[in-house]
Formats: C-alpha cells, structure tokens, sequence
C-alpha cells in the first residue's frame, strides 16, 4: 500500500485577499459608497457582502506618484477609492516601462541542470500553510516601501503628466474593473495623486458584486466615462481622430452584449452539432441585407462574419477585440451620395461566437466625426459585386469581399468550430515534418520536474495538428470560476499559470477549460508520500498545466527541442500571422 500523508482538504477563503482584515475595517468599508448603497439580500447564504470583502478584498495604502495601475498590464483586480484621490493617465506615459513584473528566471546553468535531473517522485508540493498568494517582486530604479510592501513610484510626477491627459477619481470611484472582469491588459495608467487609501477586490469577488443592479450601473457608468474612449482611441480605425470628435462618438456609442459570457459550460454540447446548427445557434447582432446604419466595434469577444450560401452559411471571417464590422458598407454609401439605387445594405451577418462585446456607433456620427481622418491604408476595399443592394438580394457570389485574411474557407470554419482563435500561444505541429521523436514531450518533463504539462494529440486540419497544450486564451474562460484566484495571468507576458500554494484542487478550471488542457493530478510531499485528506482519505488533487517556461531563460523548451521545425507557438487570434506561417511550410 502506497504511504500518505493526511493533511486538511483545501477550501473556498483558506487564504484570504488580507488575512489581517479586522471587523472594525470590515465595519468602515461597509459604510463607505459603493457598499453603503448595495443591498446584502442580493446576495447568497454561502457568499454574504460582508464574507466577499472580507476574504476577496484588502487595504492599500499608496504615497503621492505611486504607480497603482500599468497601461498594459493584465489585471486581476479592481480598486476602489475610499480616501484621497488618484489620477487616471489616459495617454502613454513618456518614460518607458515602468516596472518589471516578469517572473524571476532561472539562470542557464540551473536550467541545464534541472533537465538532466531524474525525478522519481511526480508533483511534490509543499504543505506549509499561509503563504501569500501575491508574491511577484517588484523591481525598478524608484521603488519604496509602504505598510511593508513595494511600491513603485514616479520621482517628479508633476513633470512627468506634464502634457498627459488625465483626470482625477476620488472616494467611491472604481478603476481597472474591466481588465479585471474580462481578464484583458489594463488601457490606462494609475498613480496616487497624494496619500490615497484603496480597496483592491480581486476579481472573484468583484463577480459576485456585480449581481447587485447599482453596483453594476456603476461599472457601466466608468466605462462610459473612462475606458470608452481610450478603446476607441487604440482601435486602429480611429488613431487619428482628435480627441473632441471622439468625445462626441463615445457620447452615443451604445454597448451591447451578445451570448453567456460563461460560453465553455455548453460548449462541448453544441461542438458536437452539424456545423449549419452551431451557426444558426449563435446569436444573431446584425442579419445580412438589414440597413447600414451602425459601424460595429468589437469590445471584447469573437465574432463571425458570414453570409448565406445555398441552404446555410458560409464563414468569411472571425473578428476579435478592436476590429469592425460595417465599414465597407458605410464608405460606399457615402460615396454613392444621394443615389438611393447605389445604397448598400449590410453585406454579411454578424453572430456572437460563444460571448462578445461590442459597440455600435451611428452612422451619422462616423461619418461626420471619424470618417475624415480615416487614413486610406485603413479603409477596406469597395465592394465591387454586392450581395445586396436597397432592393434586396442580387445574383448570388461567393467572391469574399473583405481583405482581412486570406486563410481558405475551410480551415476559418475549423478554427472557429474549435475556438482556437482563441488562442494567443497555441501549439501547432506540422505533421508532414513531425517524426513522432517524442523530444517535445521529454523538454517539457524535463523542465517540469519529470511531469510533461501537455499531451502530443488534438484536433487535426489537413496536415496541422492544434496540440493539447495550453493556448493562454485571450479570453481565459479557466479564470472565471477559480474561487481562490490560484490561476492568473501574469502581468508582463500575459501567460496563464497556477498558483501551487493556493490551488484547492476543486476541479473548477479544469472543468471549465473547453479544451481540456488542465489536468488535475495526485500531489505528494518531498518524501514522496502522497497527500491525501484527512477527513475523506481521499487524494488531494492540484491543476496542472502548461506555464509557457515562465521561469526558463530559454523560452518554451518543447519549440526549442524539436530538431525538425515542425512544432511553432503561435497566436491564432491573428489570421495573418497564421497565413504566413502556413506559406513558409509551402514554400
């Protein structure tokens, strides 16, 4: 019989946000806006308002300049102002790179010895309690210490905001709510505009927040008014639109959401219908040959453009975050004049594909306040044999009139089926080049202490296999529902990883992953003792996954070993970068 180890099973809050939270500061926040406003009934029995700050939220006190918020960091939490005021960059900062939060690398040395290690027992862990979930070091040329942990701050802030556009948030205000919520890079950055006391709320709790109705029109409120533009601003279609054509945009901008953001749980269901099916399942946000009268924005999520082709629908693109619909349509009206017979009416159909955000800006309103500044490399190719014209349906074409991707229509449908577009870091083997050497599998065990993180098998287009290996998903429907924020991104790269000393092995995430790239495993100490619970006997049970090397100087070691070039890690929501890769292995 294999010797154990009993330890208490891991549980929902065994490691609190702040596990020096005291009633008294529970009491002060609870009488704070937005707390004072929010009604607790909202909430369950098993997740009560005063139990989410308590365990989901902590304190923070920053110094004038501090740097609270990165423009380009993942968030995975919200910060709530409960005194003094802080200051919202919304322009790029003149100085670089303010901080490096990258995880701490090995050197090569060590790298090499650990590969040529034999490890005999599989995934040890530690068992010691209470460490601290927020361990990254910070490290930077301005760097001090308050309430014993580091902030990193600006020397002179005055001059650096200097030309900056800005604007100040005070006592019940919220930011970085929405790279929290959609687990996406921060588009702004924060400093402390003097002393400033913060509750920071990992994002965990702040779902549960969000089930109260003032809560959440507070959210939408903020975004209206702080992150609205700034989107607007990095979509590459408005680069060059100045700042007041933009505020009057953003004023009559409507914010839509289309499907559950919560897509995976039906996932494996609907992948398995006829294709036709799944599409007709979507939901529909603009049906093709219906009036030109909005430019579509994609907030966050996937799209597809599609139009009808014999008794079903055929995919001519899939849209993510910051790329738009409508915009041939719109020019071409516009240079048809007042020629009612020359109107073009919407060319495609635009359905949601699992969950998405968008934005829909009037016609009128584009045209008069972005289109002017629109460079001509930016504007798409005009339509030269529509599907439809002002009286509906022309002789039917199968010419794709966009010049987004050129990637054949087959594999489109394959990458969307699947959701691999999805991925930013996706494993991809030719096959033709493969030699089923195994040398990819046995780098990553020998990086991972003898455990490889991923299964050299998964769905296959023609000669490319998409391989079992984590994708660091630009939506990472796997965070959604880790109850103890064990899985996060990290904040430079935007890998996924797990957190060993607070995954309470509740499965959450594995099950949640529509491409079972998590594994749970059986855990044991440096003895080699498996840790079983001490209540159940039971196994206990850690997710596993690919990391991405984090911690090698090398990068990725199953890309690396591979001695036929047959493996690339490559980021799928990118048709272009995908197209090239795909020529090169022609070529």
């Amino acid at each position: 019989m294999t010797a154990s180890t009993a330890i208490a099973r891991p549980n929902r809050w065994d490691h609190p946000f702040d596990p020096t939270m005291r009633d008294r500061d529970l009491d002060w926040i609870l009488s704070l806006e937005p707390f004072a406003s929010i009604d607790p009934s909202r909430f369950s029995q098993s997740s009560p308002l005063i139990d989410i700050i308590r365990n989901d939220a902590r304190v923070n006190r920053y110094e004038t300049g501090d740097i609270i918020v990165r423009e380009g960091d993942y968030g995975s939490s919200a910060f709530i102002v409960l005194r003094g005021n802080v200051r919202v960059i919304v322009t790029a900062l003149p100085i670089g790179k303010l901080s490096d939060t990258k995880p701490k690398t090995v050197s090569l040395w060590k790298a090499l010895r650990s590969s040529l290690k034999s490890y005999s027992i599989p995934e040890i862990r530690s068992v010691a309690k209470g460490k601290s979930s927020d361990s990254s070091p910070l490290s930077a040329t301005s760097v001090r210490e308050v309430d014993d942990r580091p902030r990193v701050f600006l020397q002179d802030i005055d001059a650096v905001l200097k030309g900056c556009e800005s604007e100040p948030l005070g006592p019940g205000e919220i930011f970085g709510e929405l790279a929290a919520i959609t687990r996406s890079s921060s588009n702004y950055t924060v400093v402390a505009d003097g002393p400033v006391v913060l509750l920071e709320m990992r994002w965990q709790g702040l779902r549960l927040l969000r089930r109260d109705p003032t809560f959440q029109t507070q959210l939408d409120r903020r975004y209206r008014e702080a992150s609205l533009k700034t989107q607007l601003r990095e979509t590459p279609l408005f680069r060059f639109v100045p700042p007041e054509n933009l505020d009057k945009i953003s004023e009559v901008t409507q914010l839509r959401s289309y499907g559950d953001m919560e897509w995976f749980a039906d996932y494996r269901d609907t992948k398995k219908l006829d294709v036709q099916e799944r599409i007709k399942a979507e939901p529909l946000i603009i049906q093709e040959g219906a009036p030109a009268n909005s430019l579509v924005v994609i907030r966050s999520g996937f799209a597809r453009r599609s139009f009808q082709h014999g008794h079903g629908h055929r995919t001519i693109s899939y849209l993510g975050r910051g790329q738009t619909y409508g915009l041939q349509e719109l020019i071409h009206n516009v240079d048809a004049g007042i020629d009612e017979s020359q109107i073009l009416p919407y060319q495609e159909s635009l359905r949601g594909i699992g969950f998405v955000d968008i934005l829909l800006i009037p016609r009128q309103e584009f045209i008069e306040h972005a289109l002017p500044f629109v460079r001509t490399e930016e504007r798409t190719k005009p339509i030269c044999k529509p599907r439809y014209d002002a009286q509906g349906p022309v002789v039917e074409t199968n010419e794709d009139n966009s010049n987004q991707t050129s990637l054949e229509p087959a594999l489109l449908e394959f990458l969307v089926d699947h959701r691999l577009m999805n991925g930013r870091q996706t494993m991809m083997i030719d096959t033709d080049r493969c030699t089923r050497c195994d040398d990819c599998v046995r780098a990553c065990a020998r990086t991972h202490e003898g455990n490889p993180r991923f299964v050299r098998n998964g769905p296959q287009f023609d000669r490319y296999q998409f391989t079992q290996a984590c994708m660091h998903c630009i939506d990472p429907v796997c965070m959604i529902g880790c109850p103890t924020g064990a899985i996060a991104r990290t904040t430079d790269s935007g890998a996924i990883t797990i957190n060993p000393e607070t995954c309470i092995g509740c499965k959450v995430c594995a099950e949640s992953c529509p491409y079972s790239n998590i594994v749970m495993v059986e855990i044991h100490d440096s003895r080699g003792r498996k840790l079983v619970d001490r209540e159940s006997k039971l196994p206990i049970l850690q997710a596993t996954k690919c990391d991405l090397c984090q911690t090698s100087p090398t990068g990725p070691a199953c890309q690396l070993a591979c001695p036929h070039s047959a493996l690339v890690r490559i980021d799928l929501s990118n048709p272009v970068e995908l197209q090239e890769w795909i020529q090169r292995r022609a070529a």
